[in-house]
């Protein structure tokens, strides 16, 4: 679970973020939308300890800049931050190192060839297309078998193979239970996988819906409705 209380971060007289709070929940997809500006990169750096703030974050009930919220907890960023030099297999060695996830031989196999990434362990970050730059930080994120996950713009970079993979893959890891928090502007592609949205503007939580709600209404045409763009 990804837990954010009354979250509120200001630089000089701006308010990026304003008392906010939401909630991602086990066994469920929930969405973070906003138009440019409205504060979600700020609750994304927020929710992973890379800023200052104000508010209660936890994950699996932990405190998010605990050791205990980081060995449960995955993100996969927009830009994907690699080691230029480090090949494929180093960074995948490194992670489970990191991790000490000793048994994780099978998944990251299984990773391996859902990305396919398995030709591409012996060669460098930095000769990697954008898409497999995607990929491999994906696979990173997923081979510590993460209880909670933040994605962040999933899709950049994939060709329409692999964005399918993807939404199978995030809806396969909601039925084994894992939170799973997603930041897009692609709101097509989420449509048949969400449960539950937030939707920001101007740095608070403008609607928070359901999918059982919106029988007869798209994500999309709700956004649309309540940011106005």
């Amino acid at each position: 679970m990804i837990e954010v209380e009354q979250l509120t971060k200001t630089y000089g007289k701006l308010k990026a973020v304003d008392h906010i709070s939401l909630c991602a929940k086990p066994y469920e997809i929930t969405v973070l939308l906003g138009p440019n500006g409205a504060g979600k990169s700020t609750t994304i750096k927020s929710i992973t300890n890379l800023l200052k703030y104000e508010g209660t974050i936890r994950i699996c009930g932990h405190a998010n800049d605990s050791i205990e919220a980081k060995r449960s907890f995955g993100y996969i960023p927009e830009t994907p931050m690699l080691y230029d030099l480090l090949t494929v297999k180093e960074h995948i060695d490194f992670i489970s190192h990191a991790y000490n996830c000793k048994d994780n031989q099978q998944i990251t196999e299984e990773y391996l060839n859902l990305f396919e990434l398995k030709e591409k362990l012996k060669t460098p970050a930095k000769e990697l297309s954008k898409g497999m730059k995607q990929k491999l930080s994906m696979l990173l994120a997923l081979i510590i078998e993460p209880k909670a996950l933040l994605v962040d713009e999933p899709m950049v970079g994939l060709d329409p193979y692999s964005i399918e993979a993807t939404l199978h893959l995030l809806e396969k890891l909601k039925k084994q239970g894992v939170a799973i928090l997603i930041s897009t502007h692609i709101i097509d592609v989420i449509n048949e996988i969400w449960d539950e949205a937030y939707i920001m503007n101007k740095g608070q939580i403008i609607k928070h819906v359901f999918k059982s709600e919106c029988e007869t209404e798209t994500l999309k045409n709700l956004f649309f409705e309540v940011t106005g763009e």
